[in-house]
């Protein structure tokens, strides 16, 4: 009897191995493409919102703002809650708020409802986030798998903006703002049913001990006092008083709660996570790529609704090839992973990407959207496939399972406020320029547009610059080789030395 039951779960553990774990990335991909894409989904439907909720212009930010400031600030937090309380019970849960806060969002009838709706969601999706790239982690374990299946979550991570704004469009035209957001909530409720069914449980790591409530405080405070102090920045100037105090206040926190991590026993971001030197250098790409990126997206949106005229759905749509490309350099990168390595692949992604932003600032007046745009975008989709795929993997490379929610969660917090920094100090550098170029060219024709492009070219510049400076960080930091990839645990933990 007992050799029965032992073949029957093996049985069972082999077909689960076999397919519904592929089925489990399907549930895990779209809820990250649910987080991801709600950055960026509203852009296009805030001044309808903004008319129906009446909504004013100096409060308009929010409907943005709460949803990122509650996300990045929290993200460590609930990395740390999946690890303690189990991966796929945060998940639901988070499947769950998402549902409802989306829910309340889209059917609100007030800003004020409006705007909790949206902080709700940001505190869900700081669940969500994290729990389900650890779930990708602890689910994937051989080198060739894990690779297909960080390639499938990098893509829906990296393509989810334009996706977001592509929908943005189409929902807003031809149904209603209100769907940007409500849109959420049967993809919440189906991707809840897919876990129940596909997502197999995991088992908590274990904790003795309390809780690391100082750090988590310190942690939460800093992340969001930064995020918002670069929010700020877009509206009052880096020199603003309350910009200056919101940053600083949030580098003292972060300090402080680094300081709380080397004497907590049970620490809520155990240092050796960033520490690692292949680790800690994917992490310092994730902040500075999405800089890159948020160039490219602002000022494309701008270029083609204002410059060219085009309506919020073409907007949108003209984006397309770049998710495109991602999931096409995606595929490729993912089979080329276990053989190369990804210090190669990075260093390959960050020189398209660094290619692709020079030529997107060759931009000039009366350049069209095939010649001048598509070109170098789809250059850029090609970098940016192998980087996101990469970082991911370095990311959690030898990371114990009970930590993997954490370090996960360290990965969307510095990819959030890389996003914020992108959006704050590039909008800065580029409405400065356009001042200047309007000075200096009072005679010109079509004056504002030119100022506008010229500004735009700066920025990409600018992009172009954080890609450079992230080669020089991969070639410096990143070390992991191709045969390294098939190491799960941490060196020095108890399950790599029973390997060893």
């Amino acid at each position: 009897m007992a050799v029965a039951r032992v073949a029957t779960a093996a049985d069972v553990s082999r077909k689960w191995e076999g397919s519904t774990r592929w089925l489990a990335l399907v549930v895990l991909a779209s809820a990250q493409l649910m987080v991801v894409l709600d950055g960026t989904i509203v852009t296009i439907s805030l001044p309808f919102a903004q008319r129906d909720l009446d909504i004013s212009d100096g409060d308009r930010q929010w409907m943005i703002t709460a949803y990122t400031l509650i996300f990045g600030g929290l993200l460590l937090l609930g990395g740390r809650l999946a690890d303690y309380l189990g991966r796929r019970r945060i998940f639901i849960i988070g499947l769950i708020g998402f549902a409802a806060s989306s829910a309340l969002a889209g059917l609100a009838q007030t800003s004020a409802e409006m705007f909790a709706g949206r902080a709700m969601q940001g505190a869900f999706a700081a669940l969500l986030a994290p729990a389900a790239l650890s779930l990708v982690s602890v689910t994937f374990t051989e080198a060739g798998d894990r690779a297909t299946a960080f390639g499938v979550f990098a893509a829906v991570s990296a393509g989810g903006t334009a996706v977001g704004l592509i929908a943005g469009g189409l929902l807003t035209e031809y149904a209603s703002w209100r769907w940007s957001l409500l849109v959420n909530t049967p993809i919440a409720l189906l991707a809840l049913l897919g876990t129940l069914a596909w997502v197999r449980k995991d088992v908590p790591a274990p904790h003795t001990g309390g809780y690391d409530v100082p750090g988590a405080a310190t942690v939460t405070l800093g992340l969001v006092a930064i995020v918002y102090g670069f929010s700020r920045a877009e509206d009052d100037g880096w020199s603003g008083g309350g910009t200056l105090a919101l940053l600083i206040a949030g580098v003292i926190l972060l300090g402080v709660f680094v300081a709380i991590e080397r004497r907590s026993s049970n620490p809520l971001l155990p240092l050796h996570i960033p520490g690692d030197i292949n680790r800690g250098g994917a992490f310092l790409v994730a902040l500075l790529v999405p800089i890159a990126m948020f160039a490219m997206f602002l000022f494309l949106s701008y270029y083609f609704q204002i410059t060219l005229g085009y309506s919020a759905l073409k907007a949108g749509l003209v984006f397309l090839p770049f998710p495109m490309g991602i999931a096409v350099s995606a595929a490729v990168t993912s089979g080329l992973l276990p053989k190369l390595g990804p210090r190669s692949l990075m260093l390959a992604g960050a020189g398209l990407g660094a290619i692709g932003l020079v030529w997107l600032a060759q931009l000039s007046y009366g350049d069209s959207y095939l010649s001048g745009v598509l070109p170098p975008l789809v250059i850029i989709a090609f970098g940016i496939g192998p980087v996101f795929i990469s970082i991911q993997s370095v990311a959690l490379h030898r990371v114990e399972e009970g930590d993997s929610g954490v370090a996960s969660a360290l990965l969307n917090a510095a990819q959030q406020v890389g996003g914020a920094v992108g959006t704050a100090l590039l909008t800065t550098i580029s409405v400065q320029v356009a001042e200047t170029f309007t000075r200096n060219n009072p005679t010109i024709d079509h004056m504002v547009a030119r100022a506008a492009i010229h500004s735009y070219d700066v920025a990409f510049y600018a992009g172009a610059l954080f890609f450079v400076i992230s080669i020089l960080i991969i070639v410096l930091m990143i070390r992991v080789r191709p045969e390294d990839l098939a190491g799960g645990a941490e060196e020095g933990s108890p399950l790599a030395r029973a390997k060893g």
